[in-house]
């Protein structure tokens, strides 16, 4: 029987690399780690590491105890949370995956607004998944995602937060400033700074660019809208924004938005939880509070 003791260690020997540092972060003796590891590995009757020379390697088998780990730890980590949670008097423990990066803003009012009114619950935050947001929360690692990408899965419940337009955001100075609406051909000789997401969740790609069998010079990958923005405004690329930010931002900054073709380029906000939980009370009232702020913050423009 593998217990919750063998995926620790596994982990631990994965994360860590040699057998003196994963038995200190496990508060382990050095030879008390090696029987435990020798124990699993007779009951195993399998190797589940090797050698190479201080370091150490997972075997094939050790590989699959290890995925086993990182996907089964997280959910008893959480499980633990909630049921401290639930001791303490507490309502439990809310983890938000987050595939949206121009959203913080938005998202640290939402929090703010939800924990004054529950206080009982704990609030993490996620933005970086060993595979995929959705997988996250199929997997138990988190409990509501927040994405404008819906992938339909049965056993996935998506609430609809509000819609929104995204726009191009150049400098004030730029030739392109001159624009109303924005053209394909427009961007051809353009470096287009784009959050650090796959190419096949890029609107401004998939639904403007390709369809006219055209693609920027350059794209760029920034992760800090701060540090896009800086670059937008000197000149050194294009990037799209959401309206309601991109609004906030021209108000500081000297940067104009363009619209993205005739009639805009829309997106629509979502939250996506297991449909087993959707009677959660907390649950109910984040997508209660996240309706409200979205509808009233993203539908808010500078004209």
């Amino acid at each position: 029987m593998i217990e919750h003791s063998h995926l620790r260690i596994i982990q631990a020997l994965y994360s860590n690399g040699t057998l003196t540092e994963a038995a200190n972060s496990l508060c382990l003796s050095q030879s008390a780690l090696s029987h435990q590891i020798r124990y699993l590995e007779k009951k195993l009757a399998l190797s589940l590491w090797e050698r190479d020379g201080r370091c150490l390697r997972l075997t094939q088998a050790g590989q699959l105890l290890l995925q086993t780990a990182q996907q089964v730890l997280p959910v008893l980590s959480q499980a633990e949370k909630t049921l401290k949670a639930y001791s303490e008097g507490r309502q439990g423990v809310l983890r938000i995956g987050v595939e949206c990066y121009p959203c913080y803003e938005w998202l640290t009012g939402v929090v703010g607004t939800f924990l004054e009114v529950m206080p009982d619950v704990e609030i993490d935050i996620v933005n970086k998944f060993q595979f995929s947001g959705l997988e996250g929360l199929l997997n138990h690692h988190i409990d509501v995602l927040i994405t404008p990408d819906p992938v339909r899965k049965k056993e996935i419940q998506y609430e609809p937060l509000a819609e929104y337009e995204t726009v191009l955001v150049v400098a004030k100075t730029h030739p392109l400033a001159t624009l109303k609406t924005l053209k394909p051909e427009h961007l051809v000789s353009e470096t287009l700074l784009t959050f650090p997401v796959p190419q096949d969740r890029l609107d401004i790609l998939t639904q403007f660019l390709k369809p006219a069998q055209l693609s920027p010079e350059k794209l760029k990958e920034i992760e800090s809208i701060d540090l896009m923005l800086q670059l937008v405004a000197l000149q050194r690329g294009v990037c799209v924004l959401p309206e309601w930010l991109a609004d906030n931002y021209c108000k500081t900054m000297s940067l104009k938005k363009i619209r993205i073709g005739r009639t805009g380029l829309h997106k629509e906000l979502l939250i996506a939880l297991r449909k087993s939980d959707l009677k959660i009370p907390y649950i109910e009232r984040f997508i209660e509070f996240g309706r409200k702020t979205a509808s009233k913050s993203f539908h808010h423009t500078a004209g």
